[in-house]
């Protein structure tokens, strides 16, 4: 379930934004509280409770007092915009860069795209 690429507290966090943005956990659902999740997957508690506290921050997940955690109206929206970012710096921009370093005009690129799409 998890790998050695990168802590496991990350890739819990990974999985609930996932989770999120592909509709599978909706806005102020109740997630699986840390226990529950560590008991599930056979983790440390406090592992658990360090990827919760970061969705917490990260505006993704809310705390009810004495209730538990859910998952905030807004956060697939900000999750959704997160990622529309995060493409564009490492696909779109790398990508127009290496046209213009090796003289592809962007019109090609933008008319080699409205192909593609044609396809799909």
């Amino acid at each position: 379930m998890f790998d050695d690429r990168s802590p496991i507290y990350r890739q819990i966090a990974d999985r609930i934004k996932a989770d999120v943005l592909s509709g599978a956990l909706r806005g102020d659902e109740q997630v699986m509280s840390t226990n529950q999740y560590a008991a599930f997957y056979r983790i440390n508690p406090a592992t658990a409770a360090k990827a919760f506290q970061q969705l917490v921050d990260e505006g993704v997940l809310y705390k009810k007092r004495g209730i538990g955690m859910f998952v905030s109206p807004a956060a697939p929206d900000a999750l959704r915009a997160e990622r529309r970012e995060r493409f564009f710096a490492d696909v779109v921009d790398p990508m127009v860069a290496e046209a213009k370093a090796i003289g592809i005009p962007l019109g090609d690129v933008v008319k080699r795209i409205d192909e593609l799409e044609g396809r799909g």
